[in-house]
């Protein structure tokens, strides 16, 4: 794929340019309690206002219905773009609507306008080719060139994602040139040993890169809620915590082949427990007790990873050459179960090696508990793409820039 730096090359100066950014952030009312997607793409949207070019930024914000929501607005990131610009950022309250157009159209060289999110038009996310295509259309018609640069949103077959790229000249921002170098080196150019720590909710969000894992990875770690099913699988009671039986035949046969394939795949040994989900508005005291893995009750939640994997883990992380981490490993968003996720985060800040984290509540989980992103080898901003990239699938919006 073309990179930003050949465009700039051709000199961008007067042109106007569609910049597809990813600046889907977590919000509290109009508040940005997240910025890290915001300021990844600032290195792209800096160089090419420096360079002259007329920059329009678009992005998604949460799942609206194809229409606007006022709780949705890119409003709030428009504002802090600027911020981090140090500059004056226009907004214009649609997306290919006359304020969208009147904003373009009153971009001077250098100058940089957000439209509102791309969401609010049912085209954007249609699964209609012709719908999408035609919304593509009219995003077109604002911009001489594209610009992909929402990593976050790459495995989405949408009409800024795929269509538009192939209606306009495109490159790849910073930020994807970044993403995909990164990844090439946890698929096509791998150090070993390479240790993947993957966590979350659900194991279904990860059965087909745990597929893909147990041929490439030396070592898998498991946490967050979706460990209780691995732990169901080996026969242990799991009490009232996350599971999700119908994946027990799969997680089975993912621990017979981990054995067969030599893969060391490592289960928590303890678990912090409680007889309810914590308050996370109040972060009221939830005083769990530390359990066995095999000793859960059957009248208890597990919530987090308890010392003793939080030494193991720790241990098998640390002579790593590579590393991925997806997934908190416990409900790290209250204090009381933050320790487990915060003992793989400080785990990968001491291994030696190459140390990525994999987006989504990984990232969040690394500001949110004060660690220094310069100390990780790369933080992702997006979680799924991430993973659909390991699976081996093909994303459409990394398709769209290589044609």
């Amino acid at each position: 794929m073309k990179t930003i730096d050949e465009l700039l090359s051709e000199g961008v100066a007067g042109k106007r340019v569609f910049v597809r950014a990813d600046l889907n952030v977590p919000l509290d009312g109009t508040t940005i309690t997240d910025d890290g997607r915001i300021r990844a793409v600032v290195p792209t949207v800096k160089a090419l206002a420096d360079a002259g070019a007329r920059v329009i930024v678009a992005s998604h914000l949460g799942r609206p219905k194809g229409a606007p929501d006022p709780a949705f607005s890119l409003a709030p990131a428009a504002a802090r773009l600027g911020e981090l610009l140090g500059a004056d950022v226009s907004f214009a309250e649609d997306t290919v609507g006359p304020a969208a157009e009147a904003a373009v159209s009153g971009l001077a060289d250098g100058r940089v306008a957000v439209i509102e999110n791309l969401r609010f038009n049912a085209g954007e996310t249609s699964k209609d080719d012709a719908e999408r295509a035609a919304f593509a259309d009219r995003l077109a018609g604002l911009a001489d060139v594209y610009v992909g640069d929402g990593f976050g949103a790459v495995h989405r077959k949408h009409a800024s994602v795929f269509d538009l790229p192939k209606r306009l000249p495109h490159y790849a921002g910073y930020l994807i040139a970044t993403e995909v170098g990164v990844l090439k080196k946890l698929t096509d150019d791998v150090r070993r040993p390479y240790v993947v720590a993957l966590g979350g909710a659900k194991v279904s969000d990860k059965l087909a890169v745990i597929d893909q894992l147990l041929g490439k990875a030396d070592r898998l770690l498991i946490g967050g809620g979706m460990a209780y099913t691995f732990l169901k699988a080996k026969g242990y009671e799991v009490g009232i915590s996350l599971l999700q039986e119908d994946q027990i035949p799969a997680v089975q046969e993912y621990i017979e082949r981990a054995e067969k394939n030599g893969v060391e795949l490592v289960l928590p040994v303890d678990v912090l427990v409680a007889p309810e989900f914590p308050d996370l508005k109040t972060k009221a005291p939830a005083n769990p007790t530390t359990v066995a893995a095999d000793a859960i009750p059957a009248d208890q939640e597990g919530l987090d990873i308890g010392p003793e994997t939080r030494k193991l883990y720790a241990s098998k992380l640390a002579d790593a050459a590579t590393v991925f981490w997806n997934g908190p490993m416990g409900v790290f968003e209250h204090p009381d179960y933050a320790e487990g996720t915060k003992a793989v985060a400080q785990a990968l800040v001491d291994a030696p090696g190459f140390t990525v984290v994999g987006g989504g509540d990984s990232a969040a989980a690394v500001r949110t508990l004060g660690f220094d992103e310069n100390a990780f080898g790369h933080i992702s901003t997006g979680g799924g793409a991430s993973l659909e990239y390991l699976e081996g699938k093909t994303l459409p919006g990394l398709a769209a820039l290589e044609d």
